[in-house]
């Protein structure tokens, strides 16, 4: 399964890097993609990076304050999260797709990991 870590109170303005990583799978051929929820709404897509590293993409709340990377040799993906407000505040989930094209809807993705928590408050 996946594992996410990093998570934590930070104050509004401050920064936090989340890792995605998994034990007995490679991630070399999934896009992987990083969701949120908070309770009572529908789990959002945040950001997503392809197998190779070369494409990525992200919804307009967190363009310019989020980067989404990869370190192959560690089988891990990153959320580096910069000038984090109150309303970045949610569970993050990681996930992978064997759809180069599965974008940011929750359905094309099949693995998952349980969650970490950020909250932004001050």
């Amino acid at each position: 399964h996946l594992v996410e870590s990093g998570g934590g109170l930070v104050q509004p303005g401050g920064s936090l890097t989340l890792s995605c990583t998994a034990s007995e799978r490679t991630l070399d051929f999934y896009l992987i993609a990083w969701f949120r929820q908070v309770p009572g709404k529908e789990r959002e897509g945040v950001s997503s990076i392809s197998s190779s590293g070369d494409t990525t993409s992200y919804i307009d709340s967190v363009k310019g304050r989020f980067t989404i990377s990869r370190d192959t040799p560690k089988n891990t993906v990153f959320l580096r999260m910069n000038s984090l407000k109150p309303e970045d505040t949610a569970v993050y989930y990681c996930a992978a797709s064997p759809w180069a094209k599965g974008g940011l809807d929750p359905a094309n993705y099949g693995w998952w990991g349980q969650g970490t928590q950020v909250t932004v408050s001050s």
